[in-house]
């Protein structure tokens, strides 16, 4: 019997990701090339030997059931355990964007009766990072603890509204957790929460029972207004995360992938990240082509000029064409004489010859799925 189960809540989203995520939940959002922000939270269960796993499903659930199969590609295709899709509610358009719903658990309670496993990892699935959850689930048994919050330090607070701050005694146990930002005392790190925890299964399943009819209530509420009658402690992950709730932020986590010390913690060759495989043949370089401080996926034509960018597989870059500080998706065709600068180009576009396009680093310009420029 394993000690741990994991569940990933990928049915969040964002208007704040304009066009990206209109036909995908941002859990199917491509990102680094060949990846989605989904593959990392998965592998990194899979690679912590958890093996069985339940993904709960937004209402437009189509490129993440197309992505993900059978779970084949993270060793889930399995006759005990294995890779559970679980539907999400549907819920109001004010709630929607809600992390760790409730009544998403209440709906599939009985994905955790039926395993006895004494712990549950549970993960959002709008982030990248690679993280070995061994060391989490010792912690959380040696302490006795009812559960346990992976947080990281900063020495500034996180963009937007909803990041949940930590504040831990001195023997690490979490004494509150709100999302005002109270200023930390001087030479203080602000301490957040990374939106993955483990839990005991008993205690969730006493949750639900509890709290399970009240509507849209977040399971970090509860936890929130019960911290002084849980025992809860913190646990520091000190390698890479990055969360992707904007166009700024998904623009600058792919850029950050440039840099070889990030690479080399996401993407580690004993904890790999695993995607779906897809059969191409290797990226062909023109006689003209000129590529530099980039990331290009396998099956592209490259004949142009290529600089400090991110290319999925399939795109093709015509002669003359310019490309610098781009984010392209798979199957893009940028024609010739083209200059793009500051981009973000989703699948299937189209750049007609001569055309020139041109966002800000700090404000990238997003083209929609399909388009033709």
């Amino acid at each position: 019997m394993n000690s741990a189960i994991g569940i990933i809540f990928s049915n969040m989203n964002s208007g704040a990701l304009q066009g990206l995520t209109q036909e995908r939940p941002i859990a199917a959002l491509p990102f680094g090339g060949r990846y989605r922000l989904l593959d990392f939270a998965l592998s990194s269960m899979v690679n912590s030997v958890i093996h069985t796993v339940g993904v709960i499903t937004p209402p437009h659930y189509r490129s993440l059931l197309d992505h993900l199969g059978a779970g084949k590609d993270w060793s889930l295709d399995r006759k005990s355990g294995g890779l559970f899709i679980l539907p999400g509610v549907i819920h109001s358009l004010g709630q929607y964007n809600m992390r760790f719903s409730l009544k998403d658990l209440v709906l599939n309670r009985e994905f955790l009766e039926k395993d006895f496993a004494r712990q549950v990892i549970i993960s959002s699935s709008d982030q990248v990072y690679n993280m070995d959850f061994h060391p989490l689930l010792k912690q959380q048994e040696e302490t006795g603890a009812d559960l346990t919050l992976v947080y990281k330090q900063s020495p500034e607070p996180l963009t937007g509204e909803d990041n949940l701050y930590l504040r831990l005694d001195g023997s690490g146990r979490v004494a509150a957790m709100a999302k005002t930002k109270t200023k930390p005392e001087p030479g203080v790190s602000w301490s957040y929460f990374c939106n993955i925890f483990v839990i005991r299964r008993e205690l969730l399943l006493q949750i639900l029972d509890s709290f399970g009819s009240i509507e849209n209530l977040e399971l970090t509420e509860v936890l929130a207004q019960y911290l002084s009658e849980l025992r809860v402690w913190g646990y520091h992950f000190g390698g890479y995360i990055g969360r992707i709730g904007s166009v700024k932020d998904y623009f600058y986590n792919n850029m950050a992938l440039l840099q070889e010390e990030i690479r080399g913690d996401l993407f580690k060759s004993t904890r790999p990240i695993r995607t779906k495989i897809r059969d191409n043949p290797p990226t062909r370089y023109g006689s003209k082509a000129q590529v530099k401080n980039s990331l290009i996926s396998s099956g592209c034509v490259i004949e142009g000029v290529v600089e400090n960018s991110i290319l999925s597989r399939g795109v093709v870059v015509e002669e003359g064409c310019m490309v610098n500080n781009c984010v392209i998706m798979s199957k893009c065709l940028l024609g010739r004489n083209t200059v793009l600068e500051n981009l973000i180009l989703d699948k299937f576009v189209a750049v007609q010859e001569g055309s020139v396009l041109k966002g800000r680093p700090n404000q990238p310009m997003v083209i929609s799925k399909k388009a033709v420029i």
